[in-house]
């Protein structure tokens, strides 16, 4: 049996309303049309990342060459590459295709991240050599890409979850690395109450990879199901969002502090109660002095969903701002999905899943800048994708070139006749 926690989340939460404003001004150039074609990935929710020439990099969760995913025809999910060609345009290669055997993983939802060698790490919500759920589902992976000299890309598994029954499952984020190059993520479930986890993986002696769990939630006190990456303050403590749970049942924020002899302490810095937010996806930003940045999907004050500012307090307290509440009645988006990022004048710049002023059911989401105003608070300029063709529905965030242009991706829409299979994309301000 398939796993598709992740994009049945998603859905569960997609309203029924149509408009937002249009920033003329603003270019939205589509880079690539995804294809279910048998080769191809598609209908991809993760961010994009660079490398140093320039050269993009994403995963689908669906497509590719192994077509029998779970008895499905849907495909097992891909790692691709997008380089400007020479003359214009871009050109697609796909680096790995999940599934291939019982122990690949499969389904990656998270974004990539490369080390200093230039090798990829990420992880897949499916597959592995775990059991989960009665039997029902394999557990998910941590992968490594590595470049092979005489060409292309081999893969490893550096850890198959559900090893012990404490242990998480369903990763659906990408990683982060410490200094040390050990790796640090979250699973949606799993761990000793079954609600997810914080997991590190150190390197071992002969290539190997041992995982510990930091942290596994328990619903009601410290939230429960985190889809997001995390994020390191300059002290080495992490970050993150609880989906669900929590006071409210509305999810929350909270920091792993680190200890002497590797230990770690929890702490939740913020519940959310619906009137200000209420499921974050999204994983957060850190500004020079130390605030927090991110999103809620819903919620907030016009019921459409939040961008938010955590700030701490004298006591070691943090209070939180909503920055924006998204209205799905008044003609903006809403519904983000993704975090936010700042550029080098402190604007804010995301994504919304709906919303905008085109032609798709639900409006074909958008992206929006926040401007900090003089006086306090923040105004918003909207683009709200047109149709189709262009792509629609981003639930990634964005990512910034040298120049200032923004890249995402879609999950659905494109030229691709009879699938609507989403897009890479490029965004000028």
């Amino acid at each position: 049996m398939q796993s598709n926690r992740l994009p049945v989340l998603l859905a569960v939460f997609i309203s029924l309303l149509t408009l937002a404003t249009y920033a003329a001004a603003q270019t939205e150039a589509v880079l690539h049309n995804f294809a279910d074609n048998g080769t191809d990935g598609y209908q991809t929710y993760s961010s994009l990342v660079f490398d140093a020439s320039g050269n993009l990099y994403g995963t689908t969760p669906k497509g590719g060459t192994h077509t029998n995913c779970y008895g499905e025809n849907i495909g097992c999910g891909t790692v691709f590459e997008l380089s400007p060609a020479v003359g214009g345009g871009w050109t697609e290669n796909i680096l790995y295709n999940f599934g291939g055997t019982s122990t690949d993983g499969t389904n990656p939802y998270g974004a990539l991240i490369f080390d200093t060698a230039g090798n990829l790490y990420g992880t897949t919500e499916g597959g592995g050599t775990g059991v989960c759920d009665q039997g029902e589902n394999s557990c998910g992976t941590v992968f490594e890409l590595k470049p092979k000299a005489g060409g292309g890309w081999e893969e490893k598994v550096l850890y198959n979850f559900g090893s012990t029954g404490t242990d998480g499952s369903y990763p659906g984020a990408g990683l982060i690395f410490d200094a040390a190059g050990n790796l640090y993520g979250t699973t949606s479930r799993g761990g000793t109450y079954g609600f997810g986890t914080v997991f590190e993986l150190m390197h071992a002696a002969g290539g190997r990879w041992t995982e510990k769990v930091l942290h596994s939630f328990n619903d009601t006190d410290d939230g429960e199901i985190p889809l997001a990456s995390l994020v390191f303050d300059p002290a080495g403590n992490l970050y993150g969002t609880t989906s669900d749970g929590g006071s409210f049942h509305a999810g929350g924020i909270f920091e792993l502090k680190r200890g002497a002899g590797g230990s770690w302490t929890t702490k939740m810095l913020h519940f959310f109660n619906d009137g200000d937010g209420r499921t974050p996806y999204a994983s957060l930003i850190l500004d020079a002095a130390g605030n927090l940045y991110g999103t809620t999907q819903i919620g907030g004050p016009n019921h459409g969903g939040t961008v938010f500012e955590l700030t701490q307090t004298a006591g070691g307290k943090w209070g939180e701002t909503v920055l924006h509440g998204f209205d799905n009645k008044s003609g903006d988006g809403y519904e983000p999905l993704a975090g936010v990022i700042f550029d080098h004048n402190g604007n804010l710049f995301g994504t919304t899943f709906v919303g905008g002023t085109g032609a798709c059911r639900d409006g074909c989401g958008t992206v929006f800048e926040l401007t900090p105003t003089a006086g306090g608070g923040w105004t918003e300029t909207l683009y709200s994708f047109p149709g189709y063709a262009n792509g629609y529905w981003p639930a990634s965030g964005l990512i910034f070139d040298a120049e200032g242009d923004l890249y995402g991706t879609t999950v659905n829409g494109g030229t691709n006749t009879g699938c609507a299979c989403g897009t890479v994309f490029e965004f000028t301000p």
